[in-house]
């Protein structure tokens, strides 16, 4: 699976909506299309429409073991409304231990390695254990969220993870996902109302001020590219 297949994907589905879309995808590649889950408004939206669209997809989350509160009550919400079942991965406990014994458990505020190196450790190895096996893997990612993010494509073949990545909302406005969260009455993590636009780990996220760039909240500490290495973050 290459950039070829993505292309063709394109055009197959360039008269599809999103519903059709992922009822196509579902068949194409059965059993073996996924959709990662952080709870964000983005993929609230995406979960609405693989419900309606009634696909056989895969949801899964990543739990950090760091999540907020809200994030988790938004996980269950979700639950309920969907009757879908979510399953989680987390980070090997082993390799944590390791992290906090040697490094304590804030190392992450004293570098961009560091950083970094958690969440490698708390996102990253598990993302490659659920998309083990896939075909295609559904984001949230939205171009307007960040620069690195500019140069996305609906469909694009991800050789970190040798995937085809499918990027729904690619195109959508913040404003258009808040309003089909709204007319859709979709569950939301509450700290969106308290300024969060981009919610991750809790001691990693904040909520971003009048005028600050969507990504500003995520590693607000650091001056790099606010990535955390899922989605093909370019060099520091």
């Amino acid at each position: 699976m290459d950039t070829t297949v993505a292309t063709s994907l394109i055009d197959k589905t360039k008269d599809f909506s999103l519903e059709e879309t992922l009822f196509f995808l579902s068949n194409e590649y059965k059993g073996k299309v996924v959709f990662s889950t952080s709870f964000g408004q983005e993929d609230q939206v995406i979960t609405d429409f693989i419900a309606k669209s009634n696909s056989d997809i895969t949801i899964f989350t990543l739990d950090t073991g760091r999540l907020f509160q809200e994030t988790y009550d938004v996980f269950h919400k979700t639950l309920k409304k969907y009757k879908k079942q979510i399953e989680v991965y987390f980070p090997e406990a082993a390799v944590v231990e390791n992290l906090l014994k040697q490094k304590g458990p804030n190392s992450f505020y004293e570098s961009v390695e560091n950083r970094k190196e958690c969440c490698f450790i708390r996102k990253v190895v598990p993302l490659r254990k659920a998309l083990a096996g896939n075909s295609v893997w559904i984001t949230g990612l939205r171009a307007e969220q960040s620069e690195n993010r500019n140069d996305l494509q609906l469909f694009e073949y991800d050789g970190n993870f040798e995937i085809i990545k499918f990027n729904p909302l690619l195109k959508w406005s913040l404003a258009e996902v808040e309003t089909y969260l709204q007319e859709n009455n979709v569950p939301q993590n509450a700290l969106h109302k308290q300024g969060f636009v981009s919610i991750g780990c809790a001691p990693c996220t904040r909520a971003i001020l009048p005028g600050e760039d969507i990504r500003a909240g995520r590693w607000w500490w650091e001056s790099s590219h606010k990535e955390c290495g899922l989605h093909g973050a370019k060099k520091e």
